[in-house]
Formats: structure tokens, C-alpha cells, sequence
């Protein structure tokens, strides 16, 4: 026997119009997304709202609703929005059993994107994490904002003087493809594995300015072989695809270390493109450090991830074949 279906009525406020609109979206899109998510029915005259469903379902949507009304007051409401709050109010009351409302110790970057904070508890977690260890590792499939919460903690540490330069390291494995001999120098062999740095630094810095860092060598962008033998003191690192190291690369990585500096490592061990038999130095380093105090590990998983939909049930898809294989 299904549940029967409960009624909530709530009314927004303050009333106003423009805000009404932004909520809804064109065509009350926003509102039937929120329906498909959570099956529910959504009725609204005005500010006036009515929502039908499973009783759980139901105060779900609601919370969603009222939160996203908040959110009109400071951003325009699309498909991204409605699906990173209803991750968030998901993930929250899954964890507390009931929406949590205290955050006075979220850490919060301001860029000149404007703020930029932690969507759900995960990401939450992993800045604050960030914030307070020397060596932090972000594991989880992608799309989750490992690697753009890193760059924006780095850029925030050299804008605040925490530290004087920011090093980005990436190993560069080819993904399953045979690229061949690349033409030109090292920087332009290298670049095309940093890009996803690159690209962040230009939307939290700015084009011009992330080029005169660069010059300066207060931004270090490389690839993982050229920091064997350094040591680096007042520096915020981050070492991005880190599943793709070999035990012996991180090891190395992890040595580097200096005084004054922060380092995060980012990596999802589902993507793994080492030749077969290598051991990914980001499993192993979980297994090693897991016990080591200053050293703190966020992992994420499917309902932390922040890009389309579609992105989260595959992540969730292979996840489940993974499962059942391991079961067997």
C-alpha cells in the first residue's frame, strides 16, 4: 500500500514579483524540476504555494522551494541552481535529519567572480579542511569541485599574503589516447594537461592578470616530473589528476613539502589511466596516511556532484556496476 499524499502550504516572502519569476524560471521550469526530482506536485498562486506528495518528499521541496527564493534576492535561478540545492537539502538531511541552518564557521572566498562557498557538506568539509591542515586530498568522481575549490583556496591564500607563490602540478598521462609527438616547447607540450587549471585561474584572476603572475614565477604551472629535488617553503601546491601517479610520483610529490605551505591533492580513483599493473599512488596514499595527524581526506561521491544531472546518474550508473562486481 503506497503512502498517502500530504499537502504543504507556505507563502513566500517578502512578496515581490521579479523574484516570483526568477523562482520559477521560463515556463515554470524550475518548479517541474523540483516535481521530477522529488516526485511531488507543485501548486502555487502568487507567493502562495501548495506542494503534494510523500510526506517526506513533500517538506523536502518545500525546503528547497524557500531556499531558492532566498537565493533570487542575489543570482538568476537555472537548471544549476535548482540541482545544486536540492543536492544540498538532500545531502543535509540525510546527515542531520533536519536542514541545518548554523553557518557562522563556512568558509567563504571572495574572488572577483564574486563568493564563491561550499554547496552541501562535502564541499563545506573540504574547505574548511583546506583552511586549517598542511595536506589535504579531495577524492571523488568528477564534477564534484575538487579541483576548482583548490584553486580557489590557492588564490585566496596569495591574495590574503598567506603564501607568496601558488605551484599547480598535474601529471601528464595521455587519457587512453596515443597523442604523439607534440610540436614546440615545454610549455606548450605541457599546457594542454593543465588546462582545467588554467581555466580556473583566468575566471578567478583575471586573463591578464594570471599572465603577469605567471612572468613573475609567483604561479607555477608544471608537470609532476619537475619537482623532483625541490623544496618548497611558502607555497600553496596542488597536485590535480593524482590518480594518475605512480606510488613512487607521490611519494616524491609529498616530500616537497616546506615550511609555511599548504598542499591538496585532487584525484578520482575510477579514472585511473596508468598502464595496467602500475599501482595509482593516490590509492596507495590513502591506504598509507589515513592515520596521520595533519593530513585530512574529503571524499565525495555521486551526490556531491555539481554539473548537469545527467553527469550524477552516470557517475551513480558505473558506480553501481562496480558494486555488483565487487559482490561476485
Amino acid at each position: 500500500m503506497s503512502a498517502r499524499p500530504e499537502a504543504i502550504d507556505f507563502t513566500l516572502s517578502p512578496p515581490d514579483n521579479d523574484r516570483l519569476a526568477n523562482l520559477c524560471g521560463q515556463f515554470d521550469e524550475n518548479l517541474r524540476q523540483v516535481e521530477r526530482q522529488l516526485g511531488v506536485e507543485i501548486e502555487n498562486r502568487g507567493h502562495r504555494f501548495r506542494v503534494i506528495g510523500e510526506d517526506d518528499s513533500a517538506s523536502m521541496a518545500g525546503e528547497v522551494i524557500r531556499a531558492l527564493y532566498e537565493s533570487t534576492a542575489r543570482e538568476t535561478i537555472g537548471a544549476e541552481n535548482v540541482h545544486l540545492q536540492l543536492r544540498s537539502t538532500e545531502a543535509e538531511v540525510d546527515t542531520e535529519g533536519a536542514r541545518s541552518s548554523d553557518t557562522s564557521g563556512e568558509v567563504v572566498i571572495h574572488t572577483r567572480k564574486g563568493m564563491i562557498r561550499g554547496r552541501g557538506p562535502s564541499q563545506r568539509n573540504y574547505l574548511t579542511a583546506i583552511r586549517g591542515c598542511d595536506l589535504n586530498f579531495g577524492v571523488g568522481p568528477a564534477g564534484t569541485g575538487k579541483t576548482y575549490l583548490a584553486v580557489a583556496s590557492a588564490v585566496e591564500a596569495l591574495q590574503q599574503e598567506r603564501v607568496q607563490r601558488l605551484v599547480l602540478v598535474r601529471p601528464a598521462v595521455e587519457a587512453g589516447e596515443r597523442l604523439g609527438f607534440l610540436p614546440g616547447d615545454l610549455a606548450q607540450k605541457v599546457d594542454p594537461y593543465l588546462r582545467p587549471l588554467y581555466d580556473a585561474l583566468f575566471e578567478m584572476l583575471g586573463f591578464e592578470r594570471v599572465n603577469k603572475l605567471i612572468e613573475r614565477n609567483v604561479i607555477e604551472v608544471a608537470p609532476l616530473a619537475y619537482m623532483r629535488g625541490r623544496t618548497l617553503n611558502g607555497a600553496f601546491i596542488i597536485l590535480d589528476e593524482a590518480q594518475n601517479t605512480t606510488v613512487e610520483q607521490m611519494k616524491m610529490f609529498l616530500t616537497r613539502l616546506g615550511f609555511g605551505s599548504t598542499a591538496v591533492v585532487t584525484g578520482d580513483v575510477t579514472q585511473i589511466d596508468l598502464p595496467a599493473g602500475k599501482t595509482s599512488g593516490l590509492r596507495d596514499a590513502v591506504d598509507v596516511l589515513h592515520d596521520i595527524d595533519g593530513v585530512s581526506f574529503t571524499f565525495f561521491n555521486a551526490h556531491d556532484v555539481v554539473r548537469h544531472d545527467l553527469v550524477q546518474r552516470i557517475v551513480r550508473a558505473y558506480d553501481q556496476r562496480e558494486d555488483g562486481a565487487a559482490s561476485r
